[in-house]
C-alpha cells in the first residue's frame, strides 16, 4: 500500500494509526513491541521512529511505501 505523508516526515505510530492498524497511541506503544515491523529491511521496535519518503515499512507482511 503507498501512503502519501504531508510534511518531512512522520513517526511510525503516526503511520500505524493512519493505516488503521491500530486505533490509538496506546495500541501503538503495544504493536511495536509486539509485531514484526521491519524499516527499510531492520526490524524496528520504536513507535517514534522517524520516517521519511522513499522508506519501505512491512508490518505483518503487509507492506506500507511512504511517498
Amino acid at each position: 500500500m503507498d501512503v502519501k505523508i504531508k510534511g518531512d516526515f512522520i513517526t511510525l505510530g503516526q503511520l500505524l494509526k493512519i493505516t488503521n492498524i491500530v486505533s490509538s497511541g496506546g495500541e501503538a506503544k503495544i504493536a511495536v513491541k509486539q509485531m514484526a515491523i521491519t524499516v527499510n529491511g531492520e526490524m524496528e521496535n520504536r513507535r517514534g521512529r522517524k520516517l521519511v519518503s522513499g522508506d519501505e515499512v512491512i508490518v505483518d507482511q503487509q507492506r506500507l511505501r511512504l511517498l
